[in-house]
């Protein structure tokens, strides 16, 4: 298997997720009521999907790996770039389950917390994805020995066959369609 080409099968599914967390905030400012269900979902997703699944292998197999092997770029591009956008996610989904659980104690006024702090999540995750998908992976495949990428996919291929056994790919593809159909 490809992890490059598998992860950027991911980044398809994720940003289907995006378009959901719009919609939903869509809603929200047409005065429909916040869904904490299917925000639980939209978060769970985000967090064990997008970040654990997805972002684990980058961050565990591919971008440690382009540290090592090619210095100086990878390290900038890496280091300062995908990892701190990931940071930047990971408190975006932090700051929208704060929002949530204001709201739900009554704050009218932090439904534009729970709006920010999701349309901002699916604008970082957009424009990092396009940078993962148009540069980031390529440079990897254009740069790394093959010997490296062959390790990479072979990491890659264990950890799916363990997720998958877990059923975490089956799960979170279900909640996906599933918000997906609510979310037209």
């Amino acid at each position: 298997m490809d992890g490059i080409v598998l992860m950027i099968e991911e980044h398809k599914n994720i940003k289907r997720m995006l378009e959901v967390i719009r919609k939903a905030c869509l809603g929200i400012m047409n005065g429909k009521e916040i869904d904490y269900t299917d925000f639980e979902m939209m978060v769970d997703f985000v967090r064990n999907y997008a970040d654990k699944h997805h972002h684990g292998k980058e961050e565990n197999f591919l971008f440690n790996r382009m540290v090592d092997e090619l210095g100086g770029a990878a390290e900038k591009l890496v280091k300062f770039g995908m990892l701190v956008e990931h940071d930047f996610g990971r408190l975006y989904m932090k700051e929208l389950e704060e929002a949530l659980a204001k709201v739900k104690a009554g704050d009218d006024e932090a439904k534009l917390d729970v709006i920010a702090n999701a349309v901002s999540y699916t604008h970082l995750l957009n424009r990092h994805i396009d940078k993962e998908d148009n540069v980031v992976y390529s440079f990897a495949k254009r740069s790394l020995s093959e010997e490296i990428l062959n390790k990479f996919n072979m990491e890659c291929n264990t950890f799916e066959e363990e997720t998958n056994r877990a059923g975490v790919q089956n799960k979170y593809i279900k909640i996906l369609e599933l918000l997906e159909q609510k979310y037209k």
